[in-house]
């Protein structure tokens, strides 16, 4: 048995506890713990320890302080499971401590997949552009299961997805780059399918846009395109092949049959 002779606050750290055990000649350093440690084990002056306490309590310190580290890390924002794992392994914490761990965040509520997974397709929601299916894998990733986040992201609903698609395609739309209604909306469709959201949502979105085109920058993107197009042809082709180059280059750009037409008949006559 030894006993304990002393105990000390550490210098540098106000909530651990040195402790001093008796020794042959005077005392020695024993051993330090968390304060709720030796609050819970009521270790005190003139206390007798086995080795087996010993022991016991340097191992409930060393989960205590990975668990320390833990609600550290749970400081910043909510984590998954398999967040926290990854992490404790990371600091290379014993496996069994790591399930002692676990158990004890648990039932502490400290951890939930489910409540992470519908915090997080709200923040997504509320901050970003991306879409449902993005979001799913981003939550699968962080170890959410297929199954919660499918629940999580009923509170992503169609409209939502509408009303965030429509406003990325106004916005796109919008930035002036001379091409083709059709050629800017298949680039999105591509972009938007990149961003997560569903084919579905995509389609409604688009049919509810068909007629945004604005047909006095539509005529502009083909006068731009097309004497682009002109000079690069006119030098090597002239009369029908010309327009028949002409016609295939400027529907590969998007643009309708008419208004090609429209714009070679009038360079004809120019």
């Amino acid at each position: 048995m030894r006993k304990i002779t002393r105990i000390t606050t550490q210098k540098k750290n106000k909530s651990r506890f040195n402790i001093f055990l008796d020794a042959k000649q005077g005392e020695e350093y024993g051993f330090s713990v968390d304060e709720a440690i030796l609050i819970e084990y009521r270790l005190r002056k003139g206390m007798e320890l086995d080795d087996e306490m010993i022991a016991t309590l340097v191992e409930n310190d060393t989960v205590h302080k990975s668990y320390t580290q833990v609600i550290h890390f749970l400081s910043y924002r909510m984590r998954t499971k398999k967040e926290i794992i990854d992490y404790l392994v990371k600091k290379e914490v014993d496996p069994e401590h790591i399930e002692q761990i676990m158990k004890r965040l648990v039932e502490e509520k400290l951890i939930d997949d489910q409540q992470f997974a519908h915090f997080f397709v709200q923040s997504r929601i509320n901050t970003t552009t991306k879409g449902p299916v993005l979001i799913k894998k981003e939550l699968m990733e962080k170890g959410v299961l297929a199954q919660q986040a499918e629940l999580a992201l009923e509170n992503y609903s169609l409209d939502t997805q509408l009303e965030k698609i429509v406003k990325h395609i106004q916005k796109k739309l919008n930035t002036g780059k001379k091409e083709a209604f059709r050629k800017k909306v298949q680039q999105l469709q591509a972009n938007l399918i990149q961003k997560g959201f569903t084919q579905d949502a995509i389609t409604k979105a688009l049919a509810s846009m068909e007629n945004e085109t604005d047909q006095s920058k539509e005529w502009d993107a083909l006068i731009f395109q097309g004497e682009k197009l002109l000079r690069k042809y006119q030098t090597k082709h002239e009369g029908f092949a010309l327009r028949q180059k002409m016609t295939e280059a400027l529907y590969r750009k998007g643009f309708s049959f008419e208004l090609i037409n429209q714009f070679l008949d009038e360079q004809r006559q120019n």
